[in-house]
């Protein structure tokens, strides 16, 4: 499986509201399925953009390890990884192997 479709695998997402102190809230987002993903703050968009990108970098580096992540299910045939990791303002270094993988650069 190359990179692209690890990308695209869905991972199951668990959310919840913790309360730090009276009346303060944070928003706590986790991958469970990749140990460790786990982002968390007070707003939601910004703790699912953090927690995306622990996604990406952490499926990256296994990659670049040689070593797989988890494959609950298969990729998403709808996903485009490399326009979320431009989106997200992940490293030239990813968005650089996503792109060299693409269809219409292969010869």
């Amino acid at each position: 499986m190359d990179l692209r479709a690890l990308l695209s695998i869905p991972y199951l997402l668990e959310a919840e509201a913790v309360e730090t102190e009276p009346g303060e809230w944070l928003v706590r987002l986790a991958y469970p399925e990749l140990p460790g993903c786990t982002a968390e703050g007070v707003v939601v968009e910004d703790v699912l953009k953090n927690l995306e990108r622990q996604r990406i970098e952490m499926i990256v580096r296994l990659v670049e390890a040689g070593r797989l992540p988890p494959v609950p299910r298969q990729p998403l045939a709808s996903s485009d990884p490399l326009w979320t990791a431009r989106d997200l303002g992940l490293s030239d270094r990813v968005t650089a192997l996503l792109d060299a993988r693409t269809p219409q650069n292969r010869t």
